[in-house]
C-alpha cells in the first residue's frame, strides 16, 4: 500500500507577501518601448513578473512587497525614460 504525505501550507498562503500593480504609462509608442519598461522593472528587486502592453499603455507588475513597494516600480519606469501613474493598487 501507498502512502501519501500531505503537507500543509495554507499557513504559508496567509502571509504571502506577493501584489500586483497596475501602471498607465505615457509616452509608449512601439515594441521596443515596451521591451525598455519590462527590463527596467524586471531589474527592481523583488519583481516577479511584469507584462506591459502597448495597446492598452499600461503595465501589470507582480511584485514582493517585502522586497520593494510601488514608488520603486513608478521609479523604474522614469529610469526607463517614460511616465507612470498608478491605476490599480492592492
Amino acid at each position: 500500500m501507498k502512502k501519501y504525505f500531505i503537507i500543509l501550507i495554507w499557513p504559508l498562503l496567509l502571509h504571502s507577501a506577493e501584489k500586483e500593480v497596475t501602471i498607465a504609462i505615457e509616452g509608449m509608442t512601439c515594441p521596443l518601448c515596451t521591451t525598455a519598461i519590462k527590463r527596467s522593472l524586471k531589474k527592481v528587486d523583488g519583481v516577479l513578473k511584469a507584462k506591459v502592453r502597448l495597446n492598452t499603455q499600461k503595465a501589470t507588475v507582480r511584485f514582493d512587497d517585502t522586497k520593494t513597494e510601488a514608488s520603486e516600480l513608478l521609479e523604474a519606469v522614469a529610469r526607463a525614460g517614460y511616465t507612470g501613474r498608478l491605476i490599480r493598487q492592492p
